[in-house]
């Protein structure tokens, strides 16, 4: 097909639900078509073909400008949906009224409580402190200063206060890179020590105990030459002193040689006061299972500090936690649905293969983490979306359940020095606001730290807790939040959420944003499809590497059950997914694409064979395979949305969102996947459209401003209820 019948062919797409806009009015809207210059692979005696290969090299000017003109073309159709502004409109309402957004507490001794703020009004978090929960706020620093000054967003990546509060290292990036430089600052007088660190991505910045210095983990400094693959490669532990001088290298591959370290092992060290260990712990990045070593703190930083192994991937290590002599690990080892172990530090022989149960795997739910007190464990015991607390005395094995506020999340915050019996969690449910709350003994008391307000004239909902028989006939738990009343005669505009990675489950929690999908007559669901943690590590690797299809197609057999249901209809049913999740939203829709009207596809994972060779991708081989393997290689190239793509099918309005300087999937992903969808549409008669909106001050989300965010969802939820005959273009 020439360009000029292709360009056509996008153009007749527009036309849309009854769409009155004149196609003459449509022109200025053509996306620019991308030109074919199929690069195949030969892999395992398969041909895979590879049509936009080209668009890989984001800095290139022909890829620039095709990313450029596909979005260009795409806000100029999302401006002109009906209902958008109304949408933006009313998602600043209803954030606004919500009052002060907080995250990322911790509490320290003395008092101490450090936080991430957004204030009413407000773009972009900054980095508070106070004495006691309630004394007055001080703002450390503000990410914002630096946006004005540049023209580009600036926003806080991680932080970790000094055990003596006089200082607080903090990492910055811009536009969304997660290309963090770490910065440390004297608290008493904001004063800035030292130099900008750079390439400090990893959120592992530990003080050591005398708050004097401090470790980091540091990214490689790769040649030009060096590929993609190797971003997350080579990483060492940095050790820097407050006082100055040059940092030294103590952990990593190429620094403690002899221990056997990959070069994908990336490192953090743990101390905390009152212990006399330090304990390095390694991860991909990805999954958490790594290696663990130990060694006395007075030797970290001599010649040869002496690193003893207490466990490798084997042990399937979750979360680690150090207090005086003893290391507790959540392992699932053994253990599908979790339990915590110790690990006594003294003896010569210990590990974790062998270490003393403090905390029981539940009979029904899973341990999803923990906090330490000087005298207990409480741990996050999760049963389908909702995360109850369960304290465990010393001795108590079993633990006891504490009474929660109501069905919902309850998410412990850090308390990294474990000097309080009073523990700060946070607490959401899908009709209750964020707020937060001290455990005082059994009692959960309110702290007035940014609590939420409910925002008034909300529709009262009804919640349907459903499990829904999959393909093989497993059944697949999924939530469905709706106004009460709402007749289910087939016409609501329904939204299918499903991610479904790594373990990850979605957990009740309120959201304006599902506020005004329900306020415009929508139906949201939310589904935890095998490849999620709902009922731990089985569950997990029932959808994972080359079980993956049962990840999109429990989504299909949840948005037929929706149908079934009348919920919605195949006419007004839409599916989204994000970053992984771009498997589960990609290959639901080209699979059974005739089961729904439109798609988000979010900073998606749509390349599933060529994703391994990016700096993130090599870190996600342990959760999604790698081509060098044949049964891996036929898992992912069946998982692969771009490669699933049929010429001449019709699929639904696909609205692919993506920021430009995304580190974690790269923006090529979704121009591949949107040249792919448009090319084989073209002729296609009714054809809907493939629209790619790209951000170019944004990368994976991580980072992006309030009003970037609030812009992102206008988009979606606008574009699905026109492709749902919602709603029409603006003349």
């Amino acid at each position: 097909m020439t360009h000029h019948a292709q360009c056509t062919a996008l153009l007749l797409a527009l036309l849309v639900a009854g769409n009155a806009v004149a196609r003459d009015e449509l022109t200025t809207f053509a996306p620019p078509v991308a030109e074919v210059r199929n690069q195949p692979s030969t892999l395992h005696g398969t041909v895979v073909p590879d049509p936009y290969r080209w668009m890989e090299d984001l800095k290139s000017p022909p890829v620039q400008t095709w990313m450029r003109g596909q979005g260009e073309a795409a806000r100029n159709v999302l401006d002109r949906i009906d209902r958008r502004e109304a949408i933006a409109k009313r998602l600043a309402e209803l954030t606004a009224a919500q009052g002060d957004s907080v995250r990322s507490v911790q509490r320290l001794p003395g008092d101490r409580w450090y936080y991430l703020k957004r204030a009413v009004g407000e773009r972009q978090f900054k980095l508070v402190m106070r004495h006691g929960a309630q004394g007055s706020e001080r703002v450390l620093f503000d990410p914002e200063v630096a946006s004005k000054r540049t023209g580009v967003p600036h926003a806080i990546n991680h932080y970790t206060p000094s055990w003596d509060g006089r200082y607080v290292a903090y990492a910055v990036s811009a536009g969304g890179s997660e290309n963090a430089e770490l910065h440390v600052l004297e608290t008493a007088t904001g004063r800035e020590l030292g130099a900008t660190v750079p390439r400090v991505q990893e959120a592992q910045v530990r003080w050591l105990p005398d708050s004097r210095a401090y470790t980091y983990n540091q990214l490689a400094q790769h040649p030009a030459s060096a590929p993609d693959s190797d971003h997350f490669k080579d990483t060492r532990v940095m050790l820097q002193r407050v006082s100055g001088g040059p940092a030294r290298a103590v952990f990593g591959p190429t620094v403690t040689t002899g221990l056997g370290l990959e070069r994908l092992d990336v490192a953090g060290l743990t101390t905390v006061p009152g212990s006399r260990w330090v304990v390095a712990r390694t991860t991909d990045t990805t999954v958490p299972e790594g290696k663990i070593y130990v060694a006395p703190l007075a030797t970290l930083g001599q010649a040869r500090t002496p690193w003893r192994r207490i466990a490798s991937e084997a042990d399937k290590v979750v979360r680690i936690a150090l207090r005086g002599d003893e290391l507790l690990v959540l392992t699932q080892a053994g253990a599908p649905r979790r339990k915590v172990v110790s690990v006594d530090l003294r003896k010569a022989d210990s590990d974790v293969a062998h270490g003393t149960l403090v905390a029981a795997e539940p009979r029904d739910g899973v341990l999803e983490d923990f906090q330490l007190t000087p005298q207990a464990l409480v741990a996050e015991l999760r049963t389908g979306t909702s995360v109850v607390l369960r304290r465990h005395a010393r001795g108590d094995t079993a633990g006891r359940v504490l009474p929660p506020p109501a069905a919902g999340t309850a998410s412990l915050t850090a308390q990294p020095a474990h000097h309080s019996e009073e523990l700060l969690y946070a607490f959401s449910s899908w009709t209750e606001p964020l707020r937060w709350l001290q455990l005082r003994g059994d009692r959960s008391v309110d702290v007035e730290l940014g609590r939420r307000a409910l925002p008034p004239g909300l529709p009262e909902l009804t919640i349907t807790e459903v499990m829904v028989p999959s393909h093989d006939g497993v059944r697949v738990p999924m939530t469905i939040l709706h106004r009460k009343g709402l007749p289910l005669d087939g016409n609501n505009p329904v939204l299918l959420n499903g991610y479904a990675s790594y373990g990850s489950t979605i957990s009740a929690r309120f959201n304006v944003e599902d506020m005004v999908w329900i306020e415009n007559g929508g139906v949201v669901a939310y589904s935890n499809p095998r490849g999620s943690g709902v009922y731990g590590d089985e569950w997990h690797r029932a959808g994972f590497k080359t079980t993956k299809s049962n990840t999109w197609k429990d989504g299909i057999a949840c948005a037929k059950y929706l149908i079934n249901n009348r919920y919605g209809s195949a006419k007004t049913m839409g599916i989204m997914g994000t970053s992984a999740g771009g498997i589960f939203v990609g290959r639901a829709v080209t699979e059974a694409p005739e089961l729904f009207a439109a798609a988000i596809f979010n900073v998606g994972v749509m390349d599933a064979i060529r994703v391994e060779e990016t700096g993130n991708g090599a870190t996600n081989i342990s959760e999604f395979g790698t081509v060098k393997d044949p049964a891996e290689f036929k898992a992912l190239l069946e998982m692969s949305t771009y490669h699933a793509i049929k010429d001449g099918t019709a699929y639904p309005g696909v609205l692919l969102m993506h920021g430009i300087n995304d580190p974690r999937v790269e923006a090529w992903h979704s121009g591949k996947a949107a040249a792919r969808l448009q090319a084989a549409q073209a002729g296609v008669p009714n054809a809907r459209p493939a629209l790619l909106r790209l951000d170019m001050q944004a990368g994976h989300g991580v980072g992006s401003t309030l009003t970037q965010r609030q812009g992102m969802v206008a988009d979606m939820q606008s574009f699905m209820l026109w492709q749902m005959g919602k709603t029409g273009l603006k003349d």
